[in-house]
């Protein structure tokens, strides 16, 4: 009787770790949550220091649209450049304080910003669809050494909350890790 209540009670000792162990926040990541039922879709593992950028074809001028942004120690989502072709619609016309704007190989740059998210609203272009999600390591010229449209993951015309977070091992399994494609 006695081992059995052992036996019982280490059973029960390893289904709380184990239920404790897939539960704990292991890694941060750059988590997408659907906009409608808050469910996580998908994640890209990013650290604090780590950059990312959104690629967005404009949908009046047609033109990329380039989003660059960085984890900051908070893990706060921070804007730090803006690029585009053309003025227009939801376009900036000019760089705000301690901002700078050039005009360089025939794109606009705001450099210098500073502007941080607790999380990002983004919709899936479903006209235009061509949202594309860029990371890794910068070479010489800074560009992300890794870049997945969204429609590898993400349905057009859903809208998705981003944020930076800890996931769990739990997460890890139920969501979809982006990654680079297979070349």
């Amino acid at each position: 009787m006695q081992r059995k209540k052992g036996l019982i009670l280490l059973v029960l000792i390893i289904v709380i770790g184990i239920g404790i162990g897939v539960n704990y926040p292991f890694q941060t990541a750059l988590i997408f949550h659907d906009g409608e039922s808050g469910e996580l879709t998908a994640f890209l593992p990013l650290h604090e220091n780590d950059s990312f950028s959104i690629t967005f074809t404009h949908s009046i001028h047609l033109t990329d649209v380039v989003e660059k942004y960085k984890v900051t120690d908070d893990l706060q989502i921070e804007q730090y450049e803006i690029i585009y072709e053309e003025f227009g619609i939801g376009m900036p016309s000019n760089a705000g304080e301690n901002e700078e704007f050039i005009y360089e190989d025939g794109k606009y740059h705001i450099r210098n910003m500073k502007h941080q998210f607790e999380s990002l609203n983004i919709r899936n272009g479903e006209v235009v669809s061509n949202h594309r999600l860029a990371w890794g390591d910068r070479d010489s010229n800074d560009e992300a050494c890794c870049e997945v449209p969204f429609n590898d993951y993400f349905e057009p015309g859903d809208w998705y909350q981003v944020k930076i977070d800890w996931i769990t091992l739990l997460d890890y399994w139920e969501g979809e890790r982006i990654h680079e494609r297979e070349k």
